[in-house]
């Protein structure tokens, strides 16, 4: 079975889309990982627990937690153990200023082009998203790897 047009398209998308992220964070000399470290920091007000981290970059635990050692060698973030267990990443000082001159105009490019739009329009395109989401995630989730052989 082939993918129909459609998806090609909407693949061809996704893919351009992430292709147009990676490069801003190439032109602010930030790897894909501190990108979205800094970015999901940034849109959590400075902190967020490291398990939301996790889940809301959807980065590998192991490329996640290498890119946070190195920005936290490098002064941008914090780690604070909280709860026992769980651990809260935080944006020091040296990274908010880092985060105000990389992250922060991409999040400002994307609140004006969802601005530029008519509301009816943004809430169609995202809960479209979301439905689509949901229904991959619910097709999937039993799929395993068939051996040909």
């Amino acid at each position: 079975m082939y993918s129909s047009k459609e998806l090609r398209r909407f693949n061809h998308l996704i893919s351009e889309t992430d292709a147009a992220y990676h490069r801003a964070a190439v032109r602010l000399g930030l790897s894909d990982s501190a990108f979205h470290i800094l970015y999901t920091l940034s849109d959590s007000g400075g902190s967020c627990l490291l398990r939301e981290m996790c889940r809301l970059t959807g980065i590998s635990k192991q490329t996640l937690h290498s890119a946070i050692r190195k920005l936290q060698d490098d002064g941008i973030l914090s780690i604070e153990t909280v709860g026992g267990r769980s651990r809260m990443l935080h944006l020091t000082p040296e990274g908010e200023r880092l985060a105000a001159a990389t992250v922060l105009p991409v999040i400002g490019a994307e609140n004006s082009i969802f601005a530029s739009w008519p509301p009816e329009e943004v809430e169609r395109y995202l809960s479209m998203t979301q439905r689509y989401l949901e229904m991959f995630r619910e097709k999937t989730r039993d799929i395993q790897r068939c051996d040909p052989g």
